[in-house]
């Protein structure tokens, strides 16, 4: 509809003006209507009732001027007759005689006025009629009493009484049947009165009536206009506040349909855009997510300037390795391989981002992440970090099992299994890179001395090796065994290293007793009690064989044997190859 096309201050203004032309219109007709009520009611105060009047006083002057000739009969009836007196007599007789024509001219006019008067409805016919009869009464009273009144003067004057009463009574009648005549025509001109009367009450009732529902109308048709207009503006707004929830919501997949032209449609096809533009961003997000962990792109979007100005934060690191890769890699198709280690980089990263950790990278077979502020809190990092290796190991069983399976065969021609190395540290976050292209990484020795330790496991046949600081971090939270004094390639201070084994209170009894053998069995290596020391480690194997540190350390005392070390030894072993 057009009206839906203007803008919203142009419908505000049309329901403002429409409003204005229906009270302007219902006040005119009730003015029209209230001025033809004042009209009639003009005319019947004015003519109607006036013209009745007239007719009244008419017949009450037919009785003064009788009242008058009695008693001018009666002065002159006197003995002594007092001729002052009797003038005065005829004077009112004569005084009420014109007044009767008078009256009844008066009355004759206001019909008239009312018969010329074209705006009032009336009987004009039947006033005529009046107007009519009342010219012939009094010329018929005026025809028959000339005559009578010139003979009773003269009959008084000749005190011819019996004669004079004669004439008065026939004088009378003569004024008795004027009477009649005009009380039929006062009865007559009263009907008009009331006609009159009824059409005013009536054109009034119409004119209230006409007035109501005129107001009702324009009320009912100024409401439905407003509410017309009002729902033209406000069902929009509704659909942007549900679509504004959708988006709030997470939900970018409904668009507003744009039904107006005004600014209302203006916003919603902004709206339309900007839905457009999330999702869109949405996609890229989602794509990128698949290249660079979500939790960085959220804080990248949320807070860019980490990424541009970098950041000194303490983190915790992990290295992940996959043991046996190259022997593997060397019996598969490519096509399997990939599919080995998309499967294997699934499986892995899952524990990851579960405990709140950030996939830094693939690098070749290894996986990097990290976690540490503004990502997760300062206390957490390397507890999550701790959790997340215990997960991984704990899905190699099933990752043995899978990978056959995934590629059709009956058994790996290498058995996989998992390195991973932690160490927490201050570290350099920031975006590295060149021009052409950057990536959102850390750097510094705490890096590189998760990646030494993920290495480190072939030494000593583990799976999950911390240091110290990360150990210090984690407490009594997760159950760890202390494994060596170690200095990585690269560090001149050795420090403790130590293995995760399992989450608090997990331990069995095997591997309990194994860790308080060890632990005996590590103190007499440093103190160099080695026969001490190997016993220890052989009761280790004993609780559980095989374990690879113990094995690590046996070989290591039997070195120092043939090979005793130096008198500044301080239990600390160096490795000089990464």
């Amino acid at each position: 509809m057009p009206i839906f096309n203007q803008s919203i201050r142009r419908k505000i203004v049309g329901i403002a003006l429409g409003l204005i032309v229906l009270m302007l219109v219902t006040s005119i007709l009730s003015m029209v209507m209230s001025s033809q009520v004042g009209v009639l009611l003009d005319e019947l105060t004015n003519r109607y009732i006036p013209a009745y009047g007239d007719l009244a006083r008419a017949n009450i002057r037919s009785l003064e001027r009788s009242v008058a000739l009695r008693r001018m009969v009666m002065m002159k009836m006197q003995a002594s007759s007092d001729e002052e007196a009797y003038a005065a007599r005829l004077r009112e007789f004569e005084e009420a005689d014109r007044k009767i024509e008078e009256e009844a001219e008066g009355a004759r006019k206001l019909i008239n006025a009312i018969i010329d008067d074209p705006r009032t409805p009336s009987d004009n016919a039947a006033l005529a009629r009046i107007e009519i009869r009342i010219e012939t009464a009094v010329t018929e009273l005026r025809r028959d009493l000339n005559e009578d009144h010139a003979k009773l003067l003269k009959q008084v004057d000749a005190k011819q009484m019996a004669e004079a009463r004669g004439t008065l009574e026939h004088i009378d009648a003569i004024r008795d049947q004027f009477n009649q005549k005009f009380d039929a025509i006062r009865a007559d001109m009263l009907t008009q009165v009331f006609a009159a009367t009824s059409q005013v009450i009536g054109h009034q009732r119409q004119a209230i009536v006409v007035s109501g529902i005129v107001t009702l109308l324009a009320a009912i048709v100024g409401f439905a206009f407003a509410l017309l207009v009002s729902s033209g503006i406000t069902r929009p707004v509704r659909l942007l506040l549900a679509g504004t929830r959708e988006v709030e919501a997470g939900r970018f997949d409904k668009t507003i349909a744009v039904s107006t032209q005004d600014e209302i449609g203006e916003l919603a096809a902004a709206f339309n855009r900007m839905i457009e533009q999330l999702r869109h961003n949405e996609r890229i997000r989602e794509t990128f997510g698949r290249y660079i962990d979500p939790k960085v792109v959220q804080g990248l979007i949320e807070r860019p300037e980490v990424a541009i100005d970098g950041q000194r934060r303490v983190m915790t690191i992990m290295f992940c390795d996959m043991s046996g890769f190259t022997s593997m890699s060397e019996g598969m198709t490519p096509r399997g391989l990939v599919k080995v280690m998309n499967h294997y980089f699934t499986v892995m990263s899952v524990p990851i981002r579960s405990n709140r950790g950030v996939i830094d990278k693939y690098i070749g077979d290894a996986i990097m992440a990290y976690w540490g502020p503004p990502f997760i809190e300062e206390d957490e990092p390397a507890l999550l970090a701790g959790c997340a290796a215990i997960d991984m190991a704990d899905q190699v069983p099933a990752l043995q099992r899978q990978l056959p399976d995934l590629l059709g065969i009956r058994a790996m021609p290498v058995p996989c299994d998992l390195r991973i190395g932690i160490a927490t540290g201050e570290v350099l976050t920031g975006s590295i890179g060149s021009e052409l292209m950057m990536s959102f990484t850390v750097m510094g020795d705490a890096v590189n001395l998760a990646s030494r330790l993920e290495a480190v496991n072939k030494v000593y046949g583990t799976r999950i090796l911390i240091a110290q600081a990360t150990a210090d971090a984690i407490g009594g939270r997760l159950e760890l065994r202390e494994i060596d004094r170690l200095a990585v390639a690269g560090q001149s201070a050795p420090q403790a290293i130590f293995e995760v084994m399992a989450r608090a209170g997990a331990l069995t009894a095997a591997q309990d007793g194994l860790r308080a053998h060890y632990a005996e069995a590590l103190a007499a290596y440093r103190a160099r009690r080695f026969d001490e020391a190997r016993a220890a480690f052989n009761a280790a194997l004993e609780a559980v064989p095989g374990d690879g540190p113990s094995r690590t350390l046996l070989a290591r005392i039997a070195q120092f044997e043939a090979d005793p070390p130096g008198e500044g030894w301080d239990g600390a072993w160096r490795l000089e190859q990464k």
